[in-house]
C-alpha cells in the first residue's frame, strides 16, 4: 500500500534565543548556529529522494528550506498557512514580561491553552485546524512520494497530535527543539505514523 512520507523539521535556532521568547508571526534571524543546524540536516538527507519541499513563508524556515532543496531540482513552495501560531498582543515579548505584564491572562491560557486567544492572534484550535488543511493538502498532492516540510515549533507539534491521534492540550508533551527531524508516515488508507520525533 502506498504511503507518503513527510520529513518535517523545526526551523534552526534564532536570535534572541536565550530568552523564552514569543517570536509567534514575528519574522526573526536565524543565528550562525541555527544555520550550521540546517547544515546538519542537508547531510541527513541527502541521500533521501525528497520530490517536493515545503516551507512557512517566514524567512527563518525558509532561508533552509533553500538550502535543503539546493541540488535536487525542486523549488521550496513557500505557504503562509505553514506560519507559526499567531500569538498576537504577545508577539516579540519574554515570558517574564508577560507574566508581570499580565498574570491573570497568562494564567487563563494555561488553564485552556486550546482555546484560548491572545488579543489580536489566534487559538491553538485554529493553528491545528489550518495546519490539518495544509498538511492534507501537500499529502494529496503527492500520494507515494517523499518531502520535505520546514516549520515551527507549535506548528509542528500540532501536526504531529493529529498524526498520532493525541488531542492539542498534550501539546506541551512533544519536544520540538532547534533543527529537529520528525518523520510521519500517511498511508493511503488514512493511517498516519510518527517514525520519528525530535530526532
Amino acid at each position: 500500500m502506498s504511503r507518503t512520507r513527510v520529513y518535517l523539521v523545526r526551523h534552526g535556532q534564532v536570535e534572541g534565543h536565550e530568552e523564552k521568547r514569543y517570536n509567534g508571526q514575528a519574522d526573526v534571524a536565524l543565528t550562525p548556529q541555527g544555520r550550521a543546524q540546517y547544515g546538519l540536516l542537508e547531510v541527513r538527507l541527502r541521500n533521501k529522494p525528497l520530490t517536493a519541499v515545503y516551507s512557512s513563508d517566514l524567512s527563518r524556515c525558509l532561508e533552509g528550506a533553500h538550502l535543503l532543496a539546493r541540488g535536487r531540482g525542486v523549488a521550496p513552495v513557500a505557504r503562509a498557512d505553514l506560519r507559526e501560531l499567531h500569538i498576537g498582543d504577545w508577539e516579540r515579548r519574554t515570558w517574564r514580561e508577560l507574566q508581570e505584564a499580565f498574570p491573570e491572562e497568562w494564567q487563563a491560557r494555561l488553564a485552556d491553552i486550546v482555546h484560548y486567544r491572545i488579543p489580536g492572534g489566534e487559538t491553538l484550535a485554529e493553528l491545528s485546524e489550518r495546519a490539518r488543511r495544509a498538511v492534507g493538502e501537500i499529502v494529496a498532492a503527492h500520494p507515494g512520494e517523499e518531502i520535505l516540510v520546514v516549520g515551527h515549533g507549535a506548528l509542528n507539534r500540532v501536526i504531529l497530535l493529529d498524526a498520532i491521534g493525541a488531542p492539542l492540550s498534550q501539546v506541551f508533551h512533544l519536544g520540538q527543539d532547534y533543527g529537529c527531524l520528525n518523520i510521519i508516515d500517511y498511508h493511503a488508507d488514512g493511517r498516519s505514523v510518527v517514525a520519528l520525533l525530535n530526532g
